[in-house]
């Protein structure tokens, strides 16, 4: 009796160090940003407004983020990402329970990672890091006019497949690709290709996204018909960039170059250039300020818009209570060409005048 009691028992022991040991080789994160803060326009549609805003220098988020160890350096990997408005608790991104990322796949120490869902494309994992109102004090409207480069993400790619290389002497490769899944191949895919490199105090990156006949199926993969808005008809859209940055001492300096083109049924194009310059300065370990300037260029062979341009000026504090938590306060001047109107990225509606002036303060927290 007592053999088989102490058998028992040590079978009992024998299966919790077992589901211990499968508990510890998996895990799941729980994590988010929530971000809100007030912000001023001097003129929308001819008015002045005051608004309370939210995701100004990160998109309010909660996400979780799953690993499972397989073996060999192999992993079962995912993230489910949802995004919200932290002002009235409405889902972002179309209403999009993870509309921000959605994927599953594996990854692979010595191979890379292979995943598929909704994604970001090759632009947008390469690229936006070096943009200033990506990486620094400046908020989501230090960004480019329009954003017709999708670096401030107006759109996720559907139904993709992506595959990052491991680092290998700081360079990482990224592709993706997103069916159309529809019984036309070439309707509304998206593909794209980037190279990112990061050694000390030096990052460089470029990259191409092409997508056909966008806005056609919004089911398919480049599942938002935002630019069309303004841009009726395209047949193509590609975009070009390339960037870096460079840290010395406190401070770090970075440029970056978008082109973006839009090819029109009609047989006309449009073309979205935009050139940025920018440093940001770590006053204190807790205090960093940012400037950057941003000159866009749109050239127009025919289309809704006329050729033009836009120059805008961008400054900004940031000051951190803690390691999640920072406020920060922000001032935006843009100035258009005479044809057209002022319209700063993020703001709800264009200037009725050539120039458009933002100021923004908010608080961020990071889980």
């Amino acid at each position: 009796m007592k053999r088989k009691e102490m058998a028992v028992a040590l079978a009992g022991v024998a299966i919790a160090a077992g589901a211990t040991h499968a508990q510890a080789q998996s895990s799941v994160t729980l994590y988010g940003v929530v971000d809100s803060g007030i912000t001023y326009t001097n003129n929308q549609n001819g008015h002045a407004a005051w608004q309370a805003t939210g995701g100004n220098e990160q998109g309010t988020r909660w996400g979780l983020l799953g690993k499972e160890e397989l073996g060999g350096g192999t992993r079962a990997v995912f993230r489910l990402e949802n995004g919200f408005n932290i002002e009235s608790g409405a889902a972002s991104q179309g209403g999009r329970i993870f509309g921000r990322r959605a994927y599953v796949g594996l990854e692979n120490d010595r191979w890379g990672t292979l995943t598929m869902g909704r994604q970001y494309n090759a632009a947008q994992e390469v690229l936006e890091p070096l943009q200033i109102g990506a990486t620094t004090a400046l908020t989501q409207y230090a960004l480019h006019p329009f954003d017709t480069d999708d670096l401030n993400n107006t759109f996720r790619t559907n139904n993709s497949v992506q595959y990052q290389t491991p680092t290998w002497y700081g360079l990482r490769a990224v592709g993706l690709y997103g069916f159309s899944n529809s019984t036309s191949f070439a309707e509304n895919r998206v593909w794209s290709l980037g190279a990112s490199y990061e050694n000390g105090p030096l990052q460089l990156g470029a990259a191409y996204v092409r997508v056909d006949h966008p806005a056609l199926d919004t089911t398919g993969a480049a599942a938002s018909d935002n630019y069309y808005t303004f841009i009726k008809g395209v047949t193509r859209q590609q975009i070009w960039g390339a960037g870096g940055a460079y840290a010395w001492g406190a401070a770090t300096f970075g440029l970056l170059y978008t082109s973006s083109l839009f090819n029109l049924q009609t047989g006309g194009a449009l073309r979205f250039n935009n050139y940025e310059g920018s440093v940001r300065y770590l006053m204190t370990p807790a205090l960093q300020f940012a400037l950057g300037e941003t000159y866009t260029q749109v050239l127009a062979s025919q289309g809704p818009k006329p050729s033009s341009h836009y120059l805008q000026t961008s400054v900004g504090a940031q000051y951190f209570l803690s390691k999640r938590t920072d406020i920060y306060v922000n001032a935006f001047y843009q100035r258009a060409s005479s044809n057209t109107v002022a319209a700063i990225e993020g703001i709800s509606n264009p200037s009725s005048t050539r120039t458009q002036i933002v100021a923004v303060t908010g608080i961020r927290h990071k889980f």
